[in-house]
C-alpha cells in the first residue's frame, strides 16, 4: 500500500517571497504552527486549505503540493 506522504514547497515559496508562517498562517486563518507542520511534512493539508495556499500564492496547486518529492533546485529533468 503507497504511503500517504504530501511534498510541498512551501517553505520555497515563503522565502521567494518574504512571508512569514506567522503571516501565512494569519492569511489563511490557521495557526502559525500548523504551517510549520505543513513545511516539515508532518501534516498533509485538507483539500480545502491547499487550495487556499496555492491561491495565496497565486499558482497552481501542482506547483505547491506533490505525491512524490520535488527534484532539488539544480538538479537535472530527467
Amino acid at each position: 500500500m503507497p504511503t500517504e506522504d504530501v511534498y510541498n514547497r512551501i517553505p520555497m515559496l515563503r522565502a521567494e517571497r518574504g512571508v512569514s508562517r506567522k503571516d501565512l498562517a494569519a492569511a489563511l486563518g490557521v495557526h502559525y504552527q500548523t504551517i510549520g507542520y505543513l513545511e516539515r511534512g508532518e501534516y498533509s493539508p485538507s483539500l480545502f486549505l491547499a487550495l487556499r495556499i496555492a491561491e495565496y500564492f497565486e499558482v497552481p496547486l501542482e506547483v505547491v503540493f506533490s505525491l512524490k518529492p520535488f527534484p532539488r533546485l539544480g538538479s537535472e529533468v530527467k
